[in-house]
C-alpha cells in the first residue's frame, strides 16, 4: 500500500469505528454502473461537511487493491447488490487530496510538479520492471501501466475545486490547474472511473466547461444521487429515536436541502454532532464562518438584500442558477451570488419551482450572525424586538403587536416593499423571527377549503400554543379571523391537542400611520373558539 496509489482501508475503518456511522454504502452501486464506460467521469459537489471525505474514503476502501475490505463491506447496504463482488479490491486507486498538495506549494505550477513527481514516485516503485517510454511524463506512465495490466486505474480526487476558493482572483492559476485536469482525464483510456468531490460544481469558462466530460452532481441537482447527499428523513428519524432526541426538533434544526425525489435532506454533521452532545445547537459555525456569508452579502448584486429580507421572513425567490461560472468571484448578478450560496449550504433549493430558501433554524442563524457584523441595522432592530411581538401575541394584546408591527414595517421599507399580501407575510415573518427558536413557521399551509397564509406549528418541547395567521391588504383583521373560521384553517392542525391563536392582521397601506391593524382569538382544537377572551391593553 502507498500513500496515494492503493492507500488502503484505514481512513474508512475509522469512519465505521466511530459511534455514529450512517451507510451511505449504496451510492457504490452507482459508480459500478458506470465504471469502464463512457460515464465514468463522476464529479458529485456538496457543501463542507457533508460527507465527501468519507465517501472518497468508502470507494477508496472498496476499489483498492493491496488489501481485503470484504469484513468492511459485508454487513453493509452494497453487500446485496449484484456487482459487489466484481469489483471488490480489483483495481488500482489513485487517491489524491488536493488541498494536501496546494497548502505544501507556493504557486499552481508548482502544485502541479509536487503531485506528479509523488504519484511518479509511487507508481514506478510499484510497478518497476515496465518498459517504459518516458518514466518522467506521468501521463506516459499510466498509460503503460495500464496497457501492461489491461485495466484501468479508479481516480478519487477530493477538494478537486480547492485551487478556485484558494486563488479566487489568480485566472493563471486556475488555467494552469484545468489544464492539467483536463489533459490527465480527457479521452485517457487508463481511467476505469474518475470520481471527484468538493464544495463548487466545475468552473465554467463563458458558456464551456473545460471538463466537459464529467457528469455533474451538484445542489443545484443531485440527479440519482439524492439520497446520499446527506441524511435522509427515515435515517434521522432512526438516529433520534436510538439517540432519545426528538425528531421534530430535528428537521426544525437540520432539515431543508430538498431534491426531485428526496423532499427532506438534512446536514449529517450537524445530526451526528446533537445526537453525540444530546443537544440541539448550530454546529455550522465551526465549519464555515458568518464572515463569509457577510462579505458576499455586502455585494447587494441587483436586490440581493431585498431577496434574503424576504427569505428571512420564511419567503422564497426565484433564481437562474445558469448564468453562475462554478467560482468565487465572478458575479454579473444578484442570481450569481445566490446560486453560489445553494452550492455552500446557505440555501436550499427547489428544482421544480427553480427557488432558493434559507433551509433551517441553524442557517437563519448564520445570516442572524452576518447581519449583526455588518451594515443592517434596520433588520437587527426588527430581530431584535421579535421576541416582544410574540410576546404580545400570545398574551392577546392587539394594539401592542399593532404597534410593533408599525415599526417593523418602519425599519423594513428600505429592504422590503408592502406590494401585495406574499410580500406582506415576508415582512410579518421577519417580525416574528425570533419565533423559530420555538416554532416551525409554514408559509401556505394547505388546510380546510384554502391555504393558510402562515401557520406556527410549535416544537413539542416549547408549550406554547399554535398560531394560525391570516394577512389582509387593505381590508380589515376582523375579515382575516372570518376567513380562518370560514375556510376551516384549523384543520391543518387536526392531531394537534393543544391551544390555538387565531391571529388576524391587516395592512392599510392608505394610512401613513398605524397602518397596520390586528385581531387575536383563541381557539381550541376540536372546533370550539372563545372570542374576546385574550387580554387587551
Amino acid at each position: 500500500m502507498g500513500i496515494y496509489l492503493n492507500p488502503g482501508n484505514r481512513g474508512f475503518q475509522m469512519s465505521l469505528n466511530s459511534k455514529i456511522y450512517v451507510d451511505k454504502s449504496g451510492l457504490i452501486s452507482y459508480t459500478n454502473s458506470v465504471i469502464d464506460t463512457e460515464q465514468r467521469f463522476v464529479c458529485v459537489s456538496r457543501p463542507r461537511r457533508f460527507g465527501k471525505s468519507v465517501t472518497a474514503q468508502m470507494l477508496a476502501s472498496y476499489y483498492g487493491k493491496g488489501c481485503d475490505s470484504g469484513g468492511q463491506f459485508e454487513h453493509l447496504s452494497i453487500a446485496g447488490d449484484e456487482t459487489y463482488r466484481k469489483y471488490l479490491n480489483q483495481y488500482n486507486v489513485i487517491f489524491l487530496n488536493i488541498q494536501q498538495f496546494l497548502s505544501q506549494s507556493e504557486s499552481a505550477a508548482a502544485c502541479r510538479e509536487r503531485l506528479e513527481k509523488a504519484l511518479l514516485w509511487e507508481l514506478l516503485e510499484e510497478f518497476p520492471n515496465l518498459n517504459y517510454y518516458d518514466p518522467s511524463s506521468l501521463i506516459s506512465v499510466l498509460q503503460t501501466i495500464s496497457a501492461s495490466l489491461s485495466t484501468g486505474f479508479v481516480f478519487i480526487i477530493d477538494e478537486w475545486d480547492c485551487m478556485f476558493r484558494e486563488y479566487k482572483n489568480d485566472t493563471d492559476a486556475q488555467k494552469i490547474y484545468l489544464d492539467f485536469m483536463r489533459s490527465l482525464f480527457k479521452d485517457r483510456s487508463y481511467v476505469a472511473l474518475a470520481y471527484m468531490t468538493g464544495i463548487l460544481p466545475i468552473k465554467k469558462y463563458g458558456t464551456h466547461s473545460a471538463l466537459n466530460m464529467f457528469d455533474e452532481f451538484s445542489m443545484a441537482d443531485q440527479k440519482m444521487l439524492e439520497e446520499y447527499t446527506g441524511f435522509t428523513q427515515e435515517e434521522v428519524k432512526q438516529l433520534c429515536e436510538r439517540y432519545e432526541m426528538d425528531f421534530e426538533e430535528a428537521g426544525s434544526w437540520y432539515d431543508g436541502y430538498a431534491f426531485r425525489g428526496f423532499c427532506h435532506i438534512y446536514n449529517p454533521r450537524s445530526v451526528v454532532e446533537a445526537m453525540r452532545c444530546r443537544r440541539f445547537s448550530s454546529y455550522w459555525a465551526s465549519t464555515e464562518t458568518y464572515e463569509a456569508l457577510k462579505i458576499y452579502i455586502d455585494m447587494d448584486f441587483d436586490g440581493l438584500r431585498e431577496a434574503i429580507g424576504q427569505m428571512l421572513g420564511g419567503g422564497r425567490v426565484r433564481v437562474n442558477t445558469n448564468s453562475f461560472q462554478n467560482d468565487m468571484e465572478n458575479f454579473k448578478t444578484r442570481d450569481d451570488v445566490l446560486t453560489l450560496f445553494i452550492h455552500l449550504g446557505y440555501l436550499g433549493y427547489d428544482w421544480e419551482q427553480k427557488e432558493v430558501f434559507i433551509p433551517n433554524q441553524e442557517i437563519f442563524g448564520e445570516f442572524e450572525n452576518a447581519m449583526s457584523v455588518g451594515g443592517w441595522p434596520e433588520v437587527t432592530r426588527i430581530l431584535k424586538a421579535s421576541e416582544k411581538l410574540l410576546e404580545d401575541t400570545l398574551l392577546g394584546d392587539e394594539k401592542s403587536v399593532a404597534r410593533g408591527l408599525d415599526l417593523a414595517h418602519m425599519e423594513a421599507a428600505s429592504i422590503l416593499a408592502y406590494n401585495d399580501e406574499n410580500s406582506l407575510a415576508c415582512a410579518i415573518g421577519l417580525a416574528y423571527y425570533s419565533a423559530r427558536k420555538d416554532y416551525r413557521l409554514i408559509r401556505e399551509l394547505p388546510s380546510g377549503r384554502g391555504f393558510a397564509d402562515i401557520v406556527f406549528l410549535p416544537l413539542p418541547a416549547s408549550g406554547k400554543p399554535a398560531l394560525v395567521v391570516e394577512l389582509k391588504y387593505d381590508k380589515t383583521s376582523e375579515s382575516a379571523i372570518q376567513q380562518i373560521k370560514d375556510r376551516q384553517y384549523t384543520k391543518a392542525l387536526e392531531g394537534y391537542a393543544g391551544e390555538i391563536l387565531l391571529v388576524g392582521i391587516n395592512y392599510d397601506k392608505n394610512k401613513k400611520e398605524k397602518p397596520h391593524s390586528c385581531r387575536i382569538e383563541k381557539w381550541k382544537s376540536g372546533g370550539q373558539h372563545e372570542e374576546n377572551t385574550c387580554r387587551r391593553r
